[in-house]
């Protein structure tokens, strides 16, 4: 390739940025949503070419024949103005050509009729001149249809339609005259359109059926509407989006009335400091809900930093927490600090509170009523501002009678309590969380056609879901995934839920121990998630520290 060819090449490249008239596609100007075709922002409305055709019969018959054509010219101004409004609001044209010529080219991609452009001059601001040829016109079709065939003319929508689409693309007055027409014999239907200065006194006899006082007004005022709408409208989408990741899973679309006081209690005490204790089952959402706390709160812009307590050993959790000074145990080669001076500003979230050993809830008492913390082989008190959440799937009070958690760290830490209900007993959620849930696997997976199939329906809503949202959340994954065309059967759900069964609850004979019964109910777990330990301590309701001293204990016994 020679030069000045990829010189031409990169400079046609270029123009292309901008869109041209050939280029629009019907696909990508309407869209269909929840009953409605939108056209670039503004409804639109499909019409049966049989039911105008009738309109305009009953037009001429009620008012006469001028009236009636002095009506569907109007329609069609308007319409043409509408869509002229929303192609300068909408694209960047290669030139004002491109623009007036996109007219004949929506005409086309909306079935009115057949426009062909056969010449267009624009000189400035002095002269307008366009001839268009109009194949297969609905309108003479219609008019032929319930009115036989006319001795003139008769496509004055689309006359209409051309002015007002003009008119609004040059701001100043366009007008199109139809002077061939098929349903008078012709065979093809042209029109020429002109600025009113070159149509002269000639147009005088056509004006008193476009009257477009105001139009062009009412029409910028629309495309402004239509632009702070569409803002507007960005706004919300993006609020809710927000919404849905500070909300519990699924919290937008629940039914039951016990999780909706939960969420007002919670908007609450999210404006306050106090301490709040968060209980409930494995998997129904306790960080979640105190993530919505802090996201509520004063101190939404601080950190929130979570821990799972039950999910480290009492050493290092400790460091975990207060941090500690170099050199102050084996591998503490520089000093560190905790997640408590991590999250000075914000939020700690201390989840499975229950697991932590005597000794620590001792040091956490303190750092609850000092507001102070000492790092692991140092003396210095250092000051933090924290909000302390907590939450356990433990009955605590139950925990303290057995003495194993403090009763002073328990009401320090329960000044407010949230109890979060099981998936089972609030079986009316169910149904709208599995939904909720495949919406963000449709967008995960990138499966967007995701859907249930009416079969597994039934079986979402029998199963007592023992793991709660959590369980529902990878019982649908794992559907999805094993899913065909996107369409979640029963078949890809796990066996436990199709047949209605709790997971690891199994029937003892009376004969057994309470001891032995937690140990074969331990046993069942783990053959369920394949020695999984963390998925057996969820499913379980316990932490894997927990778990894991069980096991040992177990392991110890004789036989």
């Amino acid at each position: 390739m020679g030069p000045d060819r990829f010189i031409m090449k990169s400079t046609l490249s270029k123009w292309r940025d901008l869109l041209k008239a050939e280029d629009l596609k019907l696909e990508e100007l309407v869209t269909f949503e929840d009953g409605a075709l939108s056209f670039r922002g503004r409804r639109v409305i499909l019409h049966d070419a049989h039911a105008v055709a009738q309109l305009r019969k009953d037009l001429i018959d009620m008012v006469g024949e001028a009236p009636a054509r002095k009506i569907l010219t109007r329609f069609g101004f308007a319409w043409g103005q509408a869509d002229a409004g929303a192609m300068k609001r909408v694209f960047k044209w290669d030139s004002t050509e491109e623009l007036l010529r996109a007219g004949p080219v929506l005409h086309t991609l909306q079935g009115v009729t057949k426009a062909v452009v056969k010449s267009l001059v624009l000189e400035g601001d002095s002269s307008f001149q366009m001839e268009v040829d109009w194949y297969k016109s609905g309108e003479a079709e219609e008019h032929i249809q319930m009115l036989d065939k006319a001795d003139h003319p008769v496509c004055w929508m689309l006359c209409g339609y051309a002015s007002g689409y003009a008119s609004y693309c040059l701001g100043r007055d366009i007008f199109f005259v139809e002077e061939r027409c098929t349903a008078k014999g012709d065979k093809v239907c042209q029109a020429i359109g002109r600025d009113r200065e070159s149509w002269g006194s000639r147009i005088d006899d056509y004006l008193q059926y476009f009257e477009t006082e105001d139009i062009q007004a009412k029409v910028a005022d629309l495309t402004k509407e239509l632009r702070r709408k569409s803002r507007e409208l960005e706004r919300q989408e993006r609020r809710l989006q927000e919404i849905e990741t500070l909300l519990p899973t699924g919290m937008a679309e629940v039914r039951s009335t016990s999780f909706q006081k939960i969420l007002a209690l919670a908007s609450r005490v999210a404006r306050f400091d106090s301490s709040v204790l968060i209980t409930g089952e494995s998997g129904v959402g306790k960080e979640v809900l105190a993530r919505y706390i802090h996201d509520n709160s004063t101190r939404s812009k601080g950190e929130f930093v979570a821990v799972n307590c039950g999910a480290l050993p009492e050493t290092l959790l400790e460091s975990e927490l207060f941090g500690h000074k170099s050199g102050s145990f084996t591998g503490a080669i520089r000093d560190r600090k905790g997640l408590f001076e991590q999250a000075n500003g914000g939020t700690i979230f201390l989840d499975e509170i229950g697991e932590i050993s005597p000794a620590l809830q001792v040091n956490l008492l303190r750092v609850l009523q000092e507001r102070e913390i000492r790092r692991i082989g140092e003396n210095v008190q250092r000051r933090i501002d924290v909000r302390v959440l907590a939450a356990s799937n433990k009955d605590l009070e139950h925990e303290i009678r057995d003495g194993t958690f403090r009763d002073d760290l328990y009401y320090r830490l329960r000044v407010v309590e949230i109890r979060i209900p099981p998936l089972r007993d609030r079986p009316e959620d169910i149904l709208p969380v599995a939904r909720f849930i495949v919406k963000k696997l449709a967008r995960k997976l990138n499966l967007h056609r995701l859907r249930f199939d009416a079969d597994c329906i039934e079986a979402l809503q029998r199963y007592s879901w023992p793991g709660n949202i959590r369980e529902l959340e990878n019982a649908l994954e794992r559907a999805a995934v094993l899913s065909e065309d996107g369409r979640i059967t029963s078949e890809g759900l796990p066996v436990c839920v199709v047949n209605g069964d709790v997971t690891g609850r199994t029937s003892f004979p009376p004969s057994l121990s309470l001891k032995d019964v937690e140990a074969a109910h331990i046993r069942a777990v783990l053959r369920h998630t394949a020695g999984n330990r963390s998925e057996a301590a969820k499913i379980l309701g316990i932490g894997v520290t927990t778990l894991w001293r069980r096991l040992k204990e177990m392991s110890d016994e004789p036989g």
